[in-house]
Order: C-alpha cells, then structure tokens, then sequence
C-alpha cells in the first residue's frame, strides 16, 4: 500500500510542458503533448503498452533525447536544452550499468571523483547502510543477485543527492519473486532519501504499488493522471480501465443514477440518461446460486487461484467476468444471479 501523495506545492518540483517528439520512421508522434508535473518527494509512475512514449519521455525528462516543441523545468529553470549531465537529474537504467571490474564500494563513489577521500568514504559507507549493503562493500557486480545489483545502482544514484531519479523498467531483469521484495526497498529507499521520482513500466501491479500517482499513456499522450487508487476506481476512457486491470464494458440505458444492463439493473456513479457505456470491474460483480431455472447467467469458465477465484458468466448473449473469494464453488453450467456490489463507472453516453 503506497502513501498519500504529497500535497501539490506552488511550485513543483518538476514541470513538464506539452512534451512533443517524432522520429523519421515512426507514423505519428512518440511524445504527443505530454504534461505533467512531480512534487518534491513525490514517485510518479508512467504507465502503458509498449510504443506508447512512456520511455521516450522518460528520455527528453533526463536530456537523453531532444523535444521537437515543449519544455521540461526543473524547479522553475528550463532545462530542455540542457545536456543530461548538466541537469543534476539521477538515472538509474534498465541493466543498471554497474562498472564490473570495480567493487561495490567503487561503483556507489565514482560519481563523487574529486571530492576529498574522507568525504567519499563517509557518503558511500552511508549509503550502503542505507541500501542494506555495508557488509559486501568489496564485492564485485557479478557476485551479487539481481536485487543486490540494483540497490547499488540506486546507491550511487542517490550518493550524489539528485532532487529527481529517474528509473526505466527498473526490475525487469528480475523474477516475480525478486521483483515483489525489491519494488517496496525501492520505494522506501527513495523516500528515505527524500528523492522524488519518474518511473517507467508496463506493469500495472508494480505501478499501483510504488508510485504516489499513476499516469496512464497511450499513443504518446497522457489520459490521466491520479493516484492509485483515484485512477484504478475512476477511468476516465475504456483504455484506462482496460489497461489498469482488468473490466467488464457493458452498455447499457441510463435512467438517473442507475442503468439497465446485461447484469440487470445497477448504480452508476453520476446521474446520466440515455444509452451508456460503462465500466464493471470484475470484484464488484457478486454470484450466487439460482432455483431452477432462474437467474440471469450461466457459468461457463472458471479459473481457481487460490486466495480467489475467477468466473466467466454468459448473460444476455455476452460474456462477463467475475472475481470472488476461494470458498463458492459453481461447476460450468450452473445458473446464477448476478449483481453489483456498488455504483460502477459511467465512460461516457451515447
């Protein structure tokens, strides 16, 4: 469970102004118009497919590639025509690019060449403490695991103090298992830090646990941005609600606060009249079993997962899904009733 983003201050820390960008052989724009802004502290995650623009704009945030129009601001200075070494922005990438013939100690330092010795010692002792890794200071890369790896990219990142770290698939690299530890050390190191953060990835679980606010991406534009759970229980297009998670997109005619659908009749949640679109995630559907020759679905799949459950219902000539707990048990082809537990998401009318 992630915090409450921060408070939006009267400057952000990061400002990012209609983003524009096209390549030669691309059909349309990478980057079509992007804005944006990062509070201090504050953990971003841009989120879509692949080929969306989420990494090229993570690219002209951290001056890896250029925008044809728009402009990036870092606590209120224009950066965009600043080299990325020039913008005081930490990057850590998606191999984590540790140098492997120096030590760990080595690696998390080199950023800090030419300070006094002693002041390199501390900073680096100091941030290996804080990353869990003061006890393998003289290890080389490739004795470490995956995770181990990267918390000493995020260290050296971080021994330098950027006000923003920018992070492209950052645990890609990683097995399920690792991936689930090391998102949360992530997360808690760079609010022990005090760093804000960007962070790329087309996985919708890791988006949801480690950012502050979700921006949802498609085509190079931004459809929303919010956070987690604003995002998650409010989309604002079919994409957003397709993209983040998984839900049930039934039409249906609206009569006030309520609509008629393939479900029956169910809450909607703001007044409409009309035919509508809706959103119906598959957890505020509920089952139960129907007498005889009742109800209004049949199931026709079912998918065990052990903490829940995942059932496929044909009703009214479409398939919907539904996700409920492990202990109701329906074999394929019984009758059931099917209702809502809640107002679902009106997407749009007509």
């Amino acid at each position: 469970m992630t915090d409450d983003h921060p408070a939006t201050a009267a400057r952000p820390l990061l400002s990012v102004h209609h983003l524009v960008r096209h390549f030669p052989t691309a059909a349309g724009a990478a980057v079509n118009g992007a804005s944006f802004d990062v509070a201090e502290g504050e953990i971003v995650a841009l989120l879509g497919p692949s080929g969306c623009g989420k990494t090229t704009t993570l690219r002209l945030v951290g001056g890896f590639e250029r925008p044809d129009s728009g402009t990036v601001l870092l606590r209120g200075r224009d950066i965009t025509a600043l080299a990325p070494e020039r913008r005081g922005i930490g990057f850590v990438f998606q191999d984590y690019a540790l140098f492997p013939h120096l030590s760990v100690a080595a690696n998390v330092g080199f950023g800090l060449r030419g300070r006094p010795a002693s002041e390199v010692r501390a900073r680096v002792a100091e941030m290996l403490e804080m990353v869990g890794l003061a006890n393998l200071a003289d290890r080389m890369p490739h004795q470490l695991s995956g995770g181990q790896q990267q918390r000493v990219a995020l260290a050296r990142t971080l021994a330098l103090a950027p006000p923003l770290v920018l992070l492209d698939e950052p645990f890609s690299n990683l097995d399920a298992a690792m991936r689930l530890e090391t998102r949360q050390e992530v997360r808690a190191l760079l609010k022990r830090a005090g760093s804000a953060a960007i962070l790329v990835t087309h996985d919708q679980e890791e988006a949801l646990a480690l950012a502050d606010r979700v921006a949802v991406m498609q085509a190079g534009q931004i459809l929303q941005i919010d956070a987690p759970a604003a995002v998650y229980r409010s989309p604002t297009s079919e994409f957003v609600a397709g993209f983040l998670g998984r839900s049930n997109i039934l039409e249906g005619e609206a009569r006030g606060n309520w609509a008629e659908t393939p479900l029956g009749r169910v809450g909607i949640d703001r007044s409409a009249e009309g035919h509508v679109r809706l959103a119906v995630r598959p957890e505020q559907i509920s089952l139960s079993a129907a007498e005889g020759a009742g109800g209004n679905g049949v199931i026709t799949g079912r998918e065990f997962r052990g903490h829940d459950q995942v059932y496929w219902v044909r009703t009214a000539d479409i398939d919907v899904m539904a996700l409920i707990g492990p202990n109701d048990i329906y074999p394929i082809g019984t009758r059931v009733r099917l209702a809502t537990s809640e107002p679902v998401v009106l997407l749009g009318r007509g």
